[in-house]
């Protein structure tokens, strides 16, 4: 399909400048833009290739003034990022949608399956689960005994839930991702083996929850593990049982939460950053990559490391650790100084 300017304008209610009839039918990356696509400013660090890229139409901010001539003809809108993802979710939707239930498929009678759910092929629905309007469950799904499922929801091949487990409206879950697996729980024993704790709880993803692909969320030993509303869990996130993670926090890659850790609302934690058991993170916390986190978190902390500090005393650190070898070599040299002014007064 093709737009042209003036349409993707008004749909965005954008002010163009340039030439309004101009079309496009795919997007691309402002360095990879090629005549036909649409592409997008939003990072100041790319200005750059606004200049030289072959892209037909950029979606620039309201206020951005080119300082050279440009190829594209410019949209300018509040937000070209959020804009794009409006662009997106129209190309998204021009793919079409599957429906119906493909075979071989199992669900059991005692099951409720809305009509308009997609279930593919080799997909499991176990008893008295309930799968909402408008669901797609990609092939190779496993729902367990007693699931419930909202509205909206997309799980895509190969993802698990677990019985019992409850996901909420709007959310999506990407492909071997595992929701309700056993919480690490074992007893330590007399004789140095480890018994096995029952983990008896449940999963709750409550609405517009997204999880990456191959992201595990543990059902609590009791009660509930519990991803409010709004999370977004990259790919390969471990989140251990009875952990508590606040609406509209966002975690990176690799991830892990150590079991009854309670994390607040809109937290930002990069990748591989590790957080010890029964602690605490506040609201609004920020965590840099591979940082640790042993100790509680307070409200609106910017932290990273391991053991995460402050950013300025990490910074502090960093600056210290690279003067090390220098410091070093100095002491060395003063020892010896030392050395020689003991040997002369002995002499």
């Amino acid at each position: 399909m093709q737009f042209t300017a003036e349409q993707i304008a008004a749909f965005l209610g954008g002010e163009i400048v340039g030439d309004a009839t101009v079309s496009v039918s795919n997007l691309a990356k402002i360095e990879e833009g090629t005549p036909g696509t649409l592409t997008f400013l939003s990072n100041p660090l790319y200005t750059q290739y606004l200049y030289t890229t072959q892209a037909s139409i950029a979606l620039v901010r309201r206020d951005f003034e080119p300082e050279k001539p440009v190829t594209p003809t410019l949209i300018k809108v509040d937000d070209p990022y959020t804009c794009l993802t409006r662009l997106l979710e129209l190309v998204e939707q021009a793919r079409g949608q599957k429906s119906g239930i493909e075979e071989p498929s199992h669900i059991a009678l005692s099951a409720q399956v809305a009509d308009d759910v997609f279930v593919g092929a080799f997909t499991y629905i176990g008893e008295r689960a309930v799968v909402g309007n408008g669901c797609k469950i990609y092939p190779q799904v496993y729902i367990g005994d007693d699931v419930v499922i909202g509205n909206n929801v997309t799980l895509y091949p190969g993802v698990k839930v677990y019985h019992g487990c409850r996901i909420g409206d709007n959310c999506i879950v990407h492909a071997g991702s595992v929701i309700g697996s056993d919480g690490f729980g074992f007893a330590p024993q007399a004789d140095g083996s480890y018994k096995k704790i029952p983990q008896i709880g449940i999963v709750i993803l409550e609405d517009d929850v997204e999880l990456g692909a191959n992201t595990t969320v543990d059902r609590a030993t009791m009660g509930a593990t519990i991803i409010r509303r709004g999370v977004k869990l990259d790919n390969l996130v471990q989140i251990a049982h009875n952990v508590e993670v606040g609406s509209h926090t966002v975690m990176a890659a690799q991830v892990g939460v150590a079991g009854s850790t309670k994390i607040g609302q809109h937290c930002m934690f990069g990748g591989q950053v590790g957080i010890a058991g029964h602690r605490h993170v506040g609201n609004r916390v920020i965590v840099g990559a591979q940082s640790g986190i042993p100790n509680d978190v307070k409200d609106n902390m910017e932290i990273m490391g391991y053991p995460a500090v402050p950013k300025v005393e990490f910074a502090r650190q960093t600056v210290h650790i690279k003067r090390l070898a220098q410091l070093n070599q100095t002491v060395k040299e003063l020892q010896q100084q030392i050395n020689e002014l003991k040997k002369n007064l002995q002499d």
